[in-house]
C-alpha cells in the first residue's frame, strides 16, 4: 500500500455535510482532506432537496458561502394543503418566528462548496473508493483508499469525519455494540420524479387523495419535484410519461384547479419514507454527520438542513480541539446533535401522518382517514396549530 501525506482531519463523503465541514476547517488553518467515491461531475449533478433552513442560511452567509445562494436563491413563505373539501394555504412566513425558506437546488450549492473548497486550499479526491477505516480508537486513525486507477493508499489525519451516507464505510467502521441504530419505516413509499417543466403553482402543495398522496415542489423556474405515494416494491419503469401525468392531474384535482405544465421526466425513482438514527454519533476519533448519522423521511425537506446543522457543530468542536486545545466540544457533539435530530423526527413524523392516510374501507382504515381530515381541518382553522407548523417546518 503506497503512503500518502497526513491531515488534520480526513472527510469522507462530499455531500453537503462534508463540505460544509470542510470549507469551515478550511476557514479555521485546519488541514483537511475530502474522499469522495463518485466524479466530480456527478456530484455537482446530483439532483436532491432545494430548501434551505434560516439556521443554514445563516450557516452558509457567516462563513462566505452564501454568494450563489443570495444571486439565485428564491424565498418561499407558502404551502398549500388541496383535498377533497378544497384548499387553504398557510404563509408560514408570516406566522411562528415569522421566517420562509429559500429555496436552492441541492446540486447548486454543492458546486458552490466545492469551488470555495478549493478555492480555500482544500483537497477534494473524487472517484475515489473508501475500503476502510483503521484505528478509530488510536490517536491516529486512517482511511484506505482506491484512487481512479485503482492505486491503494492511506490517508491518516488527527481525526476522521464520516458523511458517506446510510450506505457508507463509516458507519460500517463502528464496533459492533458502540452505537444503537433505531429504524422505522413509516408504511409509506413515494414515487420521486423530477420533470423538465416550469412550476405548475406558486407554493409547495400537498394533496391528500383516496389514490393517494400527491406532492409538488418547484426546484427552479424551469424544474418541478413531483410526489406520488405509490406501493412498497413498485417499478419505477412501469410509470410512463403520460401515466404520471394523468395520476398527478386527478391526485391534485386539476379538474377544480389550474392544469399542470408538462414536461418530459428527466428522473423517476422510488424513496421509501423511513427513518433511522444511531446514538451516539461518535466513536474515538470517528464522527458522523448527515444521513451517515441520522436519516430522515422527505416529508419535511430536513435532510441537507440537518447535515449543515451538524457540520456547523462538528467544525466548531474540532477546531477548539485542533487550534486551542480543548476537546470539549468533541466529547459534546453527540449530546448537542441527538436532541435536535430527535425533534426533527418527530416531525417529520408528524407530517406523514397529516399527508397520508391508509388505503381500504375497514374500520381501521376509514377511522385513521377521519382522524386525517381533522388534523387538516385543525391545521386549516387553529392559529396554535399553524404556529406549531411554521415553527417546526422552518425550524431545525
Amino acid at each position: 500500500m503506497l503512503a500518502s501525506r497526513d491531515a488534520q482531519v480526513v472527510v469522507v463523503g462530499a455531500g453537503p455535510a462534508g463540505l460544509v465541514l470542510g470549507n469551515l476547517l478550511r476557514a479555521a488553518g485546519v488541514t483537511c482532506v475530502i474522499v469522495e467515491r463518485q466524479s466530480r461531475a456527478h456530484v455537482e449533478r446530483r439532483a436532491r432537496a432545494g430548501f434551505l433552513a434560516p439556521h443554514s442560511v445563516r450557516v452558509l452567509e457567516e462563513n462566505g458561502l452564501a454568494a450563489g445562494l443570495r444571486a439565485r436563491g428564491e424565498r418561499h413563505d407558502t404551502c398549500a394543503f388541496r383535498g377533497e373539501h378544497g384548499q387553504f394555504e398557510l404563509n408560514y412566513g408570516a406566522l411562528g418566528h415569522r421566517q420562509p425558506l429559500t429555496v436552492y437546488p441541492q446540486q447548486d450549492l454543492v458546486a458552490d462548496l466545492i469551488t470555495a473548497f478549493l478555492d480555500r486550499g482544500g483537497e477534494i479526491r473524487f472517484d475515489t473508493a473508501v475500503t476502510g477505516l483503521h484505528g478509530i480508537d488510536t490517536d491516529r486513525p486512517s482511511v484506505d483508499c482506491a484512487g481512479p486507477d485503482g492505486t491503494a493508499y492511506r490517508l491518516s489525519g488527527a481525526y476522521l469525519a464520516g458523511c458517506d451516507g446510510r450506505h457508507g464505510v463509516a458507519r460500517r467502521a463502528l464496533p459492533a455494540g458502540a452505537a444503537r441504530e433505531y429504524r422505522r419505516y413509516h408504511g409509506v413509499t413515494w414515487l420521486a420524479i423530477l420533470a423538465q417543466a416550469p412550476p405548475s403553482m406558486a407554493a409547495v402543495t400537498y394533496a391528500v387523495h383516496d389514490r393517494g398522496f400527491a406532492g409538488h415542489m418547484a426546484r427552479s423556474s424551469t424544474v418541478t419535484r413531483y410526489y406520488l405515494q405509490v406501493p412498497r416494491g413498485e417499478d419505477p419503469e412501469e410509470w410512463g410519461e403520460r401515466r404520471i401525468w394523468d395520476e398527478l392531474a386527478v391526485r391534485m384535482r386539476t379538474a377544480q384547479y389550474e392544469p399542470l405544465h408538462e414536461g418530459p421526466i428527466l428522473e423517476r425513482t422510488t424513496v421509501d419514507l423511513s427513518s433511522e438514527v444511531r446514538e451516539p454519533l461518535q466513536h474515538g476519533r470517528l464522527f458522523l454527520a448527515g444521513d451517515a448519522a441520522a436519516l430522515i423521511s422527505p416529508s419535511a425537506a430536513k435532510g441537507a438542513n440537518l447535515a449543515i446543522m451538524a457540520a456547523d457543530t462538528l467544525a466548531r468542536a474540532l477546531v477548539d480541539a485542533l487550534v486551542r486545545d480543548d476537546p470539549g466540544g468533541l466529547a459534546r457533539y453527540s449530546g448537542d446533535c441527538l436532541p435536535r435530530l430527535w425533534h426533527a423526527q418527530e416531525f417529520s413524523h408528524w407530517m406523514i401522518n397529516l399527508l397520508h392516510g391508509p388505503a381500504g374501507d375497514d374500520d381501521e382504515a376509514v377511522f385513521q382517514r377521519a382522524l386525517q381530515r381533522a388534523r387538516l381541518t385543525s391545521l386549516r382553522d387553529l392559529r396554535s396549530h399553524q404556529d406549531y407548523f411554521a415553527e417546526n417546518y422552518v425550524g431545525i
